[in-house]
């Protein structure tokens, strides 16, 4: 019996509380973050800071901070609520097959992405809009669990569709993600850029570890 625990004690986190797996958790750690960083927009808005600390806009190099603020903050405890379902939903099938720093990186990397997206797309019509908010790093977990799960990566495989049609499809795809959610003030290419980025980074499994 003896040696049977000691080899049980050999794996990671095997000792581990119920409360230390959940703070581990990349997902819950996400949720923390964007909890603190969406008070501290909502209380520096009272001192008209939270533009300059949070919400990433043109020029980007004028508040670079702004590209990883931006993805965590959040305009409304509404907008809040409805990133975090995203991500408890989506971030919870990712968050079991790949490491934290894998799904940390993966996180903001896209939400910087899809952040920056849609501020040249607005730039280039003229428009001074600023964005913040976790949506484009949540499509992109939406779109990584589309193509990385075992069914689509089979099927995907079977078919062999040359590189200008797994474009389309791919573009095809986020497109459908994106015009699921066309409400007022909704930064659609923001919403889609992640979409690209999750479906791609999905199809190449690239956060399995």
């Amino acid at each position: 019996m003896s040696a049977e625990w000691d080899s049980f004690e050999e794996y990671p986190g095997a000792d581990e509380t119920l409360g230390e797996a959940i703070l581990r958790n990349p997902v819950v750690q996400t949720l923390v973050v964007m909890l603190v960083v969406s008070t501290a927009t909502w209380i520096t808005a009272v001192a008209g800071l939270a533009r300059f600390l949070f919400v990433l806009s043109a020029p980007l190099a004028a508040r670079p901070w702004t590209l990883v603020t931006s993805v965590y903050a959040h305009a409304g405890p509404g907008h809040l609520l409805s990133n975090a379902i995203g991500l408890v939903l989506f971030g919870g099938l990712v968050a079991m097959s790949t490491t934290r720093l894998r799904f940390h990186l993966f996180f903001v990397v896209s939400g910087m992405l899809a952040g920056t997206v849609q501020i040249l797309a607005a730039s280039m019509h003229g428009l001074s809009a600023g964005v913040l908010g976790a949506s484009g790093a949540v499509f992109a977990l939406i779109g990584y669990v589309l193509t990385s799960n075992l069914v689509s990566k089979y099927v995907l495989d079977r078919l062999n569709m040359p590189l200008w049609l797994a474009v389309f499809v791919t573009l095809a795809v986020a497109a459908l993600l994106t015009f699921t959610n066309t409400n007022p003030g909704v930064a659609l290419m923001a919403h889609f850029t992640g979409a690209v980025v999750g479906l791609v980074a999905g199809r190449f499994r690239l956060l399995h570890t």
